[in-house]
């Protein structure tokens, strides 16, 4: 069985997630869809939160997160302790993402890419293993320096 995503958007990024959930589904992976579910505008926080709030409860194995840029959803996502959001606008960024940084959710701008280059994205990142060694040691670091800042 192939992985479960947990997939959300705002109104910026509704028309590519629906396009993404479309090769996902082909692909048989499983699909949770947080929202929005129309291009009438809505706040991208309230979507994002939700939609990694599944990956740390374990609801969802990775997720994918759409705004109009990718940043604000990549904001939001990198919030949460466990999270590491990567927005990608090419290919090797999503590979690179998984390999090294061990990436738990991809973010896209669905007003920066076109469906194309999207879903290749997702395909090179879905399809990338993570390669520990060093990189774990790495993100074991990140994880020591930072855990008390958030609280």
């Amino acid at each position: 069985m192939k992985k479960k995503i947990v997939i959300a958007s705002d109104h910026a990024g509704f028309n590519l997630k629906e396009k993404i959930k479309e090769f996902l589904t082909k692909e048989n992976y499983q699909i949770i869809d947080i929202g929005c579910y129309s291009c009438n505008s809505v706040d991208y926080p309230i979507y994002g939160v939700e939609a990694v709030k599944k990956v740390i409860e374990k609801e969802a194995d990775f997720g994918i997160l759409i705004c109009g840029t990718g940043i604000g959803m990549s904001i939001v996502a990198n919030r949460f302790q466990g999270i590491r959001a990567a927005l990608c606008n090419e290919p090797f960024s999503a590979k690179m993402a998984r390999l090294h940084n061990d990436a738990n959710v991809l973010v896209l701008g669905g007003r920066i890419i076109g469906e194309a280059m999207a879903i290749e994205i997702v395909q090179t990142f879905f399809s990338t293993p993570f390669e520990g060694g060093r990189h774990e040691r790495r993100l074991n670091l990140i994880e020591s320096l930072t855990k008390n800042e958030s609280s």
